[in-house]
């Protein structure tokens, strides 16, 4: 049977559905009249959706706990314009799943990804720099996890390949900046643009069916570590000047640009300051171009984003028919 996406359930409204969903969290109550049930909250790629179990307790569903993949029979419903689901049958499901269902991909292939990241990353002819990239792009079981690595839990990138397209579009971002402000040292923007976001492969971990966090992510965040995994290969390349150590790494530790985003110190230098807004251009534009495509609200207007503290047009108000190009200037002009 063909997997019924979360994104599409309104179109099945008032009908039945089964399949294959992973658990995200999971609780329980008591309704007014005194009878037990369970509430779930389900997900595959395309978002999540509330289910509850009526009439059951959680001792008869030891199974059904977050992380782990179950399969469904259950009515759909819509309630306050949100799809919920009342589940009349589930069972174990753990094997023979497709992750595919559960963890998206990035749409451009990896290798295809790498290779451009690479050829932009070749300009770079300083010595010390040179070397500290090939110290990790020379690393086989770097390169394997990188390309496989999502960007974040959730909030951008959020899907395997995710790390990598991040990065390259980061690259990107900076070759621009660097090229249209040339006091900034461009070698050393683009080089600390590779390296930012490095410490995510110890920050998550993403198998077999969802992304999560690594103890060492909780407790160190990615931040740290990624300065951490610099700072090890530098360790290993003889004579790296002690001031421009110093100096990739507040650039890697600055990146978020505020204490309580994470970083521990505040960008001081420039490429350090060009360096946090490519990144928050990146990572933002990505964020809110998936919270659009997954939004469930009925109408123009996406839910509201607690994070980004508003809320997102999804269409237009523009139309194709509407004037465009030498129509509107005519238009303009009168004529």
């Amino acid at each position: 049977m063909e997997h019924v996406w979360i994104k599409d359930l309104p179109l099945y409204q008032g009908s039945q559905i089964e399949g294959v969903y992973l658990v995200k969290e999971r609780t329980h109550g008591i309704t007014k009249t005194g009878d037990p049930f369970v509430g779930l909250t389900l997900g595959d790629k395309t978002g999540d959706v509330d289910a509850k179990l009526w009439g059951c307790t959680p001792d008869k569903l030891t199974f059904a706990t977050k992380d782990n993949v179950i399969w469904i029979r259950s009515e759909v419903s819509m309630y306050k314009d949100k799809p919920q689901l009342k589940i009349l049958e589930l069972a174990q499901k753990d094997r023979e799943v497709d992750s595919s269902i559960f963890l998206d991909r990035a749409i451009r292939d990896p290798d295809e990804m790498f290779l451009e990241l690479k050829e932009k990353l070749s300009s770079i002819e300083e010595p010390f720099l040179r070397a500290l990239l090939e110290a990790f792009l020379t690393d086989q079981e770097f390169l394997g996890e990188l390309k496989e690595a999502p960007g974040s839990k959730a909030l951008h990138h959020s899907y395997l390949g995710g790390l990598l397209e991040h990065t390259l579009q980061v690259v990107n971002l900076a070759d621009i900046v660097a090229t249209l402000y040339p006091f900034l040292h461009k070698e050393l923007l683009l080089t600390c643009a590779f390296l930012h976001d490095l410490g995510k492969l110890k920050e998550l971990t993403w198998r077999p069916f969802s992304i999560a966090y690594t103890d060492e992510g909780r407790l160190l965040g990615h931040i740290v570590l990624g300065a951490e995994m610099v700072g090890q290969k530098i360790k290993a390349i003889p004579y790296f000047p002690e001031g421009l150590r110093i100096t990739i790494k507040h650039i890697i530790l600055s990146h978020h640009g505020m204490l309580e985003f994470g970083s521990p110190k505040k960008p001081k230098n420039l490429e350090a300051v060009a360096l946090n807004l490519v990144d928050d251009l990146d990572a933002k534009l990505n964020a809110v171009k998936a919270f659009v495509e997954k939004d469930q609200a009925q109408g123009n207007w996406t839910e509201y984003h607690r994070l980004f503290e508003r809320f997102f047009l999804k269409l237009p108000l523009y139309g194709t028919n509407n004037l465009q190009g030498e129509d509107l200037i005519q238009d303009l002009n009168g004529e």
